[in-house]
């Protein structure tokens, strides 16, 4: 049960296990957003209770909101201070990214229900349509908005099966020469790199269509899924950083 303030005010007042209960955060967390001088109380009970009240919980809710965002807590502790985002500010992008997440699980859930229905129809479901179905649950639809796959799809529709294919087959040509090139330690200056680095860039505009924000998720792909992709490209995070210093490189 929430404490009562004292003294003239009717604000309430709640303890650290309290929010705990009510919001799913542990009281660790609480006493480490505290230590990091995120969140203080508002004041102590007699007995020495942390006590938080209604600014504290708005500012918590600006923590947690930002922190969904991918803030690290040394940036939302900047965030906080400067105000900026405002809550409301990240509250709307909290919404967006939730919203997206809603899209895409609708998505998911339409692919598999197609699935499904084929499997109570008796119907064969060929390997090729499953492993589409377990690699877009995962991989692509954890990276990419709902209008990031849509983008690529009509991106894959516009290049046509045979442009495709042709790339497909170029990446491995382009991947064994950078990494070559890595493991002779080659300035990535050189001119030698740098016709590398141009024809990666080339590929990867293949993919993207110059899309800056696919571009992001795919550079977020290979850097939080780094053993899987790999896996599925032979392009290991050493590899992917000396191919991006190259591509930085580039004068056009």
């Amino acid at each position: 049960m929430a404490l009562p303030a004292t003294g003239n005010s009717t604000m309430t007042l709640y303890t650290v296990s309290q929010i705990a209960r009510r919001t799913g955060l542990t009281v660790r967390t609480l006493h480490h957003y505290e230590a990091k001088g995120l969140l203080n109380p508002a004041a102590r009970s007699g007995a020495g209770y942390r006590l938080y009240g209604s600014y504290e919980l708005l500012r918590l809710q600006h923590i947690v909101s930002l922190k969904m965002l991918g803030f690290s807590l040394k940036e939302i502790l900047a965030c906080l201070d400067v105000e900026a985002p405002s809550l409301a500010e990240a509250l709307a992008r909290q919404v967006d990214r939730l919203r997206e997440v809603v899209v895409r699980q609708q998505e998911l859930l339409r692919r598999l229900e197609r699935i499904a229905q084929q499997a109570i129809n008796g119907e064969t479901i060929d390997s090729e349509t499953l492993l589409n179905s377990i690699e877009a649950s995962t991989i692509m639809e954890k990276y990419f908005t709902h209008e990031q796959l849509e983008t690529i799809k009509q991106r894959g529709d516009t290049l046509g099966p045979e442009r495709i294919k042709a790339v497909e087959q170029s990446w491995p040509h382009v991947i064994a020469g950078m990494q070559a090139a890595l493991t002779l330690e080659k300035d990535p200056a050189s001119e030698e790199v740098q016709l590398l680095a141009r024809r990666w860039r080339t590929l990867v505009r293949e993919f993207t269509g110059g899309n800056a924000e696919i571009q992001r998720s795919m550079n977020t792909m290979f850097r939080e899924d780094a053993a899987t992709m790999q896996a599925k490209t032979g392009i290991d995070p050493a590899l992917m950083a000396y191919a991006s210093k190259a591509i930085s490189l580039l004068r056009d």
